[in-house]
């Protein structure tokens, strides 16, 4: 039995690390009021709790569920936001400084972005990114589950066993959750593109391809019950659950999808949703944090574009590279044999272990650039193979909070013909060092942060800061011997520069997926598969696409403003420390952050 006066104690002591030592005060107020929020949200979210590393111990019963996704599962999230708001209602923001200012400010943009979520009548209502779609080829528990299970759910001791196989049991549920939302969705008129239903179906397919004995639910048991010398009849426990439940509710949602092809439109944006242009808008400000109209995200995408490809020009002409497009002669660059790992098992591990050579050289450079290292590891690994075909082209996943498991770099491998050898090494900078893990992990052991200020919230601030690590790899002097890599993170740039354009041409300007992809492969010269797959990412997240390079003209251009005020006495460590150490926040908070740092040592 889960007992609530231990979980918000054990809660506590984890979101209040600095607690101790606050003074009385407006501080210590909001402090009290954001780690209540939290600790609410903890024990209404099972799998936030194994994610945070709190489901252990006396109040382990939570490793056994997953979240309730019914509508009065969301109604209660609902209810706890609409109370944490009206609760920062009671502060004055003139009243706060520093810390206590930022923490108010980022709950504020939260709290209020989540709750526009709920003010649309279709969708998952979500915190940080719009998801017009619950089931889409990237959205849904088929997606998410599987891989919580594998990868977050500990498996340590039989007890951890038996509740892997609870959570199994609840996927169905969960499953059936959706389902009846989808449904109520479609009679609404909000049906996923017919090319999203179709990708969405072919992973539903793979999924239930494997006999449940052979099915990753079961296999990823009964590797980790072996590993760890559990005794038990798990794989025939773990089958006969997958084969009685899980297939079955995975079976009817895939029918629901598969009814809706038919009729299911080719528009590609959410302008063709009820209230379609306000969900829009509602998007940028949940992913980018910023105000910004599409024909703005529009117009200072085509500028970036323009820009970066003139600096990927003059590489190419320096290498005697002059005919055709820039992004033909990248193309012809990225094609060259020398440029590609067999595109088989071998080769597979052979990138992965190139990919983390690459991290631990630049682990080794880091001292020089930021003040504060994190302790948290980071791993790579290849993206599940059934989740492959609708995926992006690499994730990542913070460690927990107790520090048990470590961040997760992970990579689509399908096809290693898309994974130039030029590409990869600003892959690893973005998704792990300096990037995705190095921010993540130091917003996890920052000391004095409330809880909530140290989950993922703000896309625009952490896809920011890993298009600034890009960046600031190339100035650590990673590509110094190396200028086919350093073209390879220009044309990265321009890639991001290129989804400003398309997310708002898709959803703002109603281009079509195809006008998208021609776009993308016109202006990158990538491959049409993988700008395909790419576009139709940006179809079912709105908004999410904008994030990376409007949150990273705020990091680039706050060291800017911060290098010009003080010259000689800029300190690169001294910065990064400002802007890291304060958690994720939105980007007009960040921009003030930066510039009270500068002012501070001004």
């Amino acid at each position: 039995m889960l007992d609530r006066r231990q979980l918000l104690g054990a809660a506590a002591a984890l979101a209040l690390p600095g607690a101790a030592r606050a003074e009385a005060g407006e501080g210590a107020r909001l402090t009290a009021l954001l780690d209540a929020g939290m600790q609410r949200a903890l024990l209404d979210s099972p799998q936030l709790m194994t994610l945070v590393g709190l489901d252990a111990g006396p109040y382990a019963a939570a490793r056994g569920k997953l979240d309730d996704r019914s509508p009065a599962g969301l109604e209660r999230m609902r209810r706890l936001f609409a109370e944490m708001r009206r609760g920062l209602d009671g502060f004055d923001p003139a009243r706060l400084d520093g810390a206590d200012w930022v923490n108010h400010q980022a709950a504020a943009y939260l709290a209020d972005t989540t709750l526009q979520s709920f003010d649309f009548p279709f969708g998952d209502p979500n915190v940080g990114v719009a998801a017009p779609y619950i089931v889409s080829q990237l959205s849904g528990a088929y997606r998410s589950v599987p891989g919580f299970l594998a990868v977050q759910h500990p498996v340590r001791a039989a007890g951890d066993a038996e509740a892997y196989l609870s959570r199994l049991s609840g996927f169905a549920v969960l499953l059936d959750q959706e389902t009846a939302r989808v449904r109520a969705d479609f009679a609404r008129g909000v049906v996923p593109p017919d090319f999203v239903l179709k990708t969405a179906l072919t992973q539903f397919d793979a999924f239930m391809a494997p006999a449940p004995a052979q099915s990753e639910l079961v296999t990823a048991l009964t590797r980790r019950t072996t590993e760890q010398a559990i005794a038990g009849d798990w794989s025939a426990r773990a089958a006969r659950i997958v084969e009685a439940e899980v297939y079955p509710a995975l079976a009817r949602q895939a029918d629901l999808l598969r009814a809706a092809q038919p009729t299911a439109t080719h528009d590609a944006g959410v302008w063709r949703l009820p209230e379609g242009a306000a969900y829009y808008r509602y998007a940028v400000r949940a992913a980018t944090t910023t105000d910004l109209p599409g024909e703005e995200i529009h117009r200072i995408g085509l500028e970036l574009v323009a820009e970066l490809t003139a600096r990927a020009d003059a590489i190419l002409k320096a290498r005697g590279l002059t005919e055709g497009p820039v992004a033909r002669r990248i193309a012809a660059l990225r094609r060259q044999p020398a440029q590609h790992y067999p595109n088989d098992d071998a080769g597979r591990a052979a990138l992965l272990a190139d990919l983390e050579r690459r991290a631990e050289a630049m682990r080794a450079r880091l001292p020089r650039w930021f003040g504060r290292l994190p302790k948290a590891g980071v791993v790579v690994r290849r993206m599940p193979a059934t989740i492959e075909a609708g995926a992006s082209g690499a994730t990542y996943q913070p460690p927990s909070l107790d520090g048990r498991r470590p961040g997760i770099f992970q990579i689509n491998l399908r096809d290693l013909a898309e994974w130039p050898k030029m590409d990869l090494p600003t892959l690893v900078y973005h998704e792990a060092i300096p990037g995705h893990h190095l921010q993540n992990a130091l917003m996890t052991e920052a000391p004095g942060l409330p809880m909530l200020r140290r989950m993922p919230l703000f896309s625009g601030y952490s896809e920011g800061w890993a298009m600034y690590a890009e960046q600031l790899a190339d100035e650590m002097g990673v590509y110094e011997d190396d200028e086919l890599a350093r073209l390879g993170c220009l044309a990265s740039l321009m890639f991001r520069a290129a989804r400003l354009v398309v997310d708002s041409g898709i959803h703002h300007a109603r281009w079509s997926r195809e006008k998208a992809i021609a776009y993308m492969v016109e202006t990158l010269g990538d491959a049409e598969s993988t700008m395909t797959r790419e576009v139709e990412r940006y179809c079912v997240q709105p908004g999410q696409a904008s994030g990376y390079m409007l949150g990273w003209r705020a990091w680039t251009e706050g060291r800017a403003r911060a290098r010009a005020r003080l010259g000689e006495r800029f300190d690169i460590r001294g910065f990064h420390d400002a802007g890291l150490l304060a958690g994720s926040m939105p980007l007009d908070v960040l921009s003030r952050v930066l510039d009270d740092w500068a002012a501070s040592r001004g």
